[in-house]
């Protein structure tokens, strides 16, 4: 144990009591009127200082002598220690060593209590401006995501009206007058409406289980026609499949095929006869036309071939052409996917080898038969195919000066014409 010199005693001032220990020395107070007394004392490792003005008297500023209680523990001085400053005297002391690591134990979980204090409310803190923050993100995300909902609704509502707006390029809708074709629905309306508009009509065929739309010029030579392919921008893509081809595809009121079933359906109706016709546009729009006065399909079975009857128009028969093997009366329609042109294994055009003359027409169909000299469904010459071959709208018997017309649309319709019954 270290050496030490202290005592214990309780002193009362102003009305603080409290226990003072390892005081060196007390000298005693004799003269109640000194000017100034200095007393040192340590408390808890602090020093105080307390100092007795002689103004001070009566109960609040003595210093009780009987209430200090002396016990001299040791005389011997300790090596090194100071004596305390304001104190006359011989004896010197220090703070025990138990006493001096409870102190700092005390000292040390008093601090680190405030420590600890400290830090949960810094994380209290923390987390109230994390939840804020994320308080506040998560209302800007809800923002930006009803602003990109609205965005999204008004970006569909624009492409409805765009497809909208293309769907009614000849702003005609459908009407839902019933007839049997084009010309059936014009006998029927004619006694009722001064001018039939062109557009989207509805059908429904004789033997047939469902209507079907289709558009219906009615101001083209007498109207009464029902249009069963158009071609006129090049935005629909005519290199298609089979099945394509016999449903139908593009828009009615722009670029499309009707059909093959579609118009079977038509043309076979019990005591019917239709004309084809077909109005052709070159590129440096001179107009001309080529008509067959009777037109029929067989049916799916037979591959949809194609029985015409006799020609006049100013383009040429080219469906007949110049030659028996040219002729594409009475073939069956071909595709990419089912081939029925005839060339079988091959042919031979133009001192070239054909297998395929879809393939020789960009994967078109047609009624070909060892190609021929028709095709309105030729789509234009692809770059990467040898120049020369004939892959675009084809009616090579309209000429000029010896050369095909570059035709830039066509429009093939039928109408009913009268029979001998």
């Amino acid at each position: 144990m270290c050496p030490h010199l202290f005592r214990e005693f309780r002193i009362s001032y102003r009305g603080w009591s409290g226990l003072c220990v390892s005081l060196c020395e007390v000298p005693e107070v004799k003269n109640p009127r000194i000017v100034e007394q200095q007393v040192q004392t340590y408390t808890c490792g602090f020093s105080l200082q307390f100092h007795l003005d002689s103004q001070d008297t009566g109960s609040s500023a003595d210093f009780n002598q009987s209430e200090i209680v002396n016990e001299d523990f040791s005389d011997a001085p300790v090596k090194g220690q100071k004596p305390l400053g304001g104190f006359k005297g011989r004896d010197t002391c220090s703070i025990p060593c138990d006493v001096t690591v409870k102190l700092l134990r005390d000292e040390k979980q008093s601090v680190c209590g405030q420590l600890q204090q400290s830090l949960l409310a810094f994380g209290r803190s923390t987390r109230k401006l994390m939840r804020d923050v994320m308080e506040e993100q998560q209302r800007a995300l809800d923002i930006l995501s009803s602003q990109v909902t609205e965005l999204m609704t008004k970006v569909q509502t624009l492409s409805s009206e765009v497809h909208r707006g293309n769907t009614e390029m000849y702003s005609i809708k459908p009407v839902q007058s019933h007839g049997r074709d084009c010309s059936d629905i014009k006998d029927n309306l004619v006694s009722v409406v001064p001018k039939i508009p062109s557009g989207i009509y509805i059908v429904h065929p004789e033997n047939t289980d469902s209507s079907f739309e289709v558009f219906c010029e009615m101001d083209y030579m007498g109207g009464g026609w029902t249009v069963i392919q158009r071609r006129t921008d090049g935005l629909t893509d005519f290199k298609r499949p089979w099945a394509d081809y016999v449903d139908g595809f593009g828009h009615l009121p722009g670029e499309h095929w009707l059909g093959l079933k579609k118009v079977f359906h038509i043309v076979n109706q019990k005591d019917t006869r239709f004309q084809l016709h077909m109005a052709l546009v070159s590129t440096d729009d001179v107009t001309s036309y080529a008509s067959y006065d009777d037109f029929r399909l067989d049916s799916e079975t037979q591959f949809f071939s194609i029985h015409l009857g006799r020609y006049a128009g100013s383009a040429g028969d080219a469906f007949r052409g110049y030659e028996q093997e040219q002729n594409q009366d009475t073939a069956p329609f071909s595709a990419s996917d089912v081939d029925n042109d005839g060339c079988n294994p091959s042919c031979s055009i133009n001192n070239r080898t054909v297998e395929s003359c879809s393939a020789q027409h960009n994967q078109t169909g047609w009624w070909f038969n060892q190609c021929g000299l028709a095709n309105l469904n030729g789509s234009p010459e692809d770059p990467e195919q040898n120049r020369g071959q004939r892959m675009h709208i084809l009616w090579d018997t309209w000429r000029q000066n010896g050369v095909p017309h570059t035709i830039k649309s066509v429009t093939m319709k039928i109408r009913r014409i009268a029979t001998n019954n």
